[in-house]
């Protein structure tokens, strides 16, 4: 089966906690490396943007749950994106990563069901930015 590896970085890009086991951690390692050297994340919303940028062979692609046009968020488009990038045959390397709409646990949880390797976190931790550390913890859980 697939390891599970938790990564906690400081918001300067250095590493604050790696857990798991070694193995785990040395692959997840490789391909955040390998994926952060051969581009900056590609964001999509829908199905022709990601066809787009696999066929560009982008290793780094961020799903955006908001629909610009209205700003509702749904978290549904991770997972149709997910499926689709996994029939589709991903790139070795490869890092799916859900954006907006990600404010609990529950969110992490979901996102991560429907096949997101990582999640980008902004309006959830400015909502009470004094307290920045206690909410990366509750959504990490």
């Amino acid at each position: 089966g697939q390891e599970e590896v938790h990564i906690e970085m400081t918001l300067q890009g250095t590493f604050k906690e790696v857990h798991g086991n070694s193995r785990a951690i040395d692959k997840a390692l490789r391909d955040l490396h390998h994926a952060s050297i051969e581009q900056d994340l590609q964001e999509v919303h829908d199905e022709e943007e990601l066809d787009r940028v696999m066929s560009a062979g982008c290793l780094l692609v961020g799903v955006n749950n908001r629909n610009l046009k209205d700003f509702s968020v749904d978290l549904e488009t991770t997972d149709r994106m997910a499926k689709l990038w996994r029939e589709s045959g991903r790139p070795s390397g490869s890092v799916l990563v859900a954006e907006s709409g990600i404010y609990s646990r529950k969110d992490v949880l979901e996102v991560k069901k429907g096949g997101a390797s990582a999640v980008l976190v902004g309006e959830s931790l400015m909502r009470d930015a004094s307290n920045i550390q206690s909410k990366v913890v509750e959504l990490l859980g």
